[in-house]
């Protein structure tokens, strides 16, 4: 996925540590799999969530969701579900349901596709050297369910860090902000409930 805009490699960096759990790679199969415990905020307790990638999920995607996750092809710009959403919530796997990335933190980068200045989780997202179209990118994949979600590029706002990750919709399942309990991802709500409407992890 390319920007409207020139933009230096970024160099990838290992795959993040999992602070909080456990990662098993089938090497044959190139799967990845996570359980982990996380924090429940409204009730402080622990909930299991395991995130992988399921065959049978994948066997209900649209073509195009499958091209982008699975075929790492890119969707049309300003042509996708995302690009211009505006509503509080946060942005899932479209195959797993690892949570991905949050409103708060997205941009109108003038490229069409939705895109963030960080991840929600920082564990969930791998970055991978793609040198598929005769330059150097930072390919952004799910980390449990291995999809293509799209490009992470080094011009992004220089107060957030400076990084843009451009993502494609179709890898992604939105979750509105007053659904996050309803589909199980409560503990997100911390994200949006800062006095100042300021980003709040």
């Amino acid at each position: 996925m390319l920007g409207s805009k020139a933009a230096s490699p970024r160099t990838p960096p290992a795959v993040s540590r999992l602070q909080a759990g456990y990662a098993v790679r089938d090497a044959c199969e190139g799967r990845l799999g996570l359980a982990f415990l996380a924090d429940d905020r409204s009730g402080g307790n622990k909930v299991s969530h395991e995130y992988r990638k399921d065959p049978e999920t994948i066997s209900r995607l649209s073509p195009e969701q499958y091209r982008v996750t699975q075929e790492a092809a890119t969707e049309p710009p300003f042509h996708n579900p995302y690009w211009d959403n505006k509503e509080p919530g946060i942005y899932v796997d479209i195959v797993s349901g690892e949570p991905l990335f949050a409103s708060v933190d997205k941009y109108d980068s003038g490229t069409g596709w939705p895109t963030f200045t960080m991840p929600i989780e920082p564990n969930n997202v791998v970055e991978i050297a793609d040198t598929s179209l005769g330059i150097t990118r930072t390919e952004v994949r799910s980390a449990h369910a291995d999809s293509h979600l799209g490009h992470v590029f080094d011009d992004g706002p220089a107060e957030t860090g400076g990084l843009r990750y451009c993502m494609n919709s179709a890898a992604l399942r939105f979750i509105r902000r007053d659904d996050l309990e309803h589909e199980g991802y409560g503990e997100y709500r911390r994200v949006f409930e800062h006095p100042d409407g300021e980003r709040q992890r």
